[in-house]
């Protein structure tokens, strides 16, 4: 006999988001306290993270969280999750790059770090939290430029491809599971914040539209979604296009 699990009246009312200080992050947290969610919010500067904070809903929980110290990120989201009782929507919006066309190991370790164990950890302990309380939506935002490898931020774009096939894996293992858990892959295109490293964006999203478009996805279930929508014509495209030489 199938064991099934009742999903509680307050479904989808209750977040945690990494990465919240800035950005996407922060445009999101500001999004579902408008929308009435109850929120926990983490990242590593602190200061910002406060400041987001205080534009939130009362009672938002705060904490400081580096995807560095990956042994010291699990044990903060796990008593998170304590805290709050239940978390319905699980965001991994932190992450790093850099322009590194000269491959200097340092700036391509740090990078893998946090986009690949930092990343894995945090998704592996939403997750296992997911399977004790037997629901739950986790969404990682990667980004558009997992499609293809890049000479100027070759780590970068790897990572961003590890997030991807890593979210595949996790929803196929809820799915075995037979779990109501749903696992939602983001990919932005150029949205406005620090992390959009060019001098010639074209279809630059505001981090508020960015935010507006993902909780679609969410209220969806989907699993996966471009931001803006427009990117999934270029994602299209790079698929299909040779490389260059």
């Amino acid at each position: 006999m199938t064991k099934t699990h009742r999903i509680p009246d307050s479904y989808e009312r209750t977040a945690m988001i990494i990465g919240a200080s800035s950005g996407i992050g922060a445009a999101l947290a500001c999004e579902l306290s408008r929308l009435g969610w109850r929120l926990a919010i983490a990242a590593r500067r602190l200061d910002a993270l406060e400041k987001i904070a205080g534009a939130c809903s009362p009672g938002t929980l705060v904490r400081r969280l580096d995807l560095t110290e990956s042994e010291k990120s699990v044990a903060i989201v796990e008593t998170l999750f304590q805290e709050l009782g239940t978390v319905d929507l699980f965001i991994i919006s932190a992450g790093t790059g850099n322009i590194n066309p000269e491959l200097e190991s340092s700036p391509d370790k740090d990078t893998l770090l946090v986009n690949v164990i930092g990343f894995a950890c945090l998704a592996q302990a939403a997750m296992r939290c997911f399977f004790r309380q037997g629901y739950g939506h986790l969404v990682g935002i990667t980004s558009i430029a997992a499609l293809r490898g890049s000479g100027s931020s070759t780590a970068y774009s790897a990572s961003k491809a590890f997030e991807s096939v890593y979210l595949d894996g996790l929803r196929d293992n809820a799915g075995k599971r037979n779990l109501p858990i749903h696992v939602t892959e983001v990919q932005p295109g150029f949205v406005d914040t620090d992390m959009m490293k060019t001098d010639r964006p074209f279809w630059v999203a505001t981090p508020e539209l960015a935010a507006r478009q993902i909780m679609r996805a969410v209220e969806r279930r989907a699993k996966h979604g471009y931001i803006t929508r427009r990117w999934a014509l270029i994602a299209w495209l790079l698929k299909l296009l040779p490389r260059p030489g």
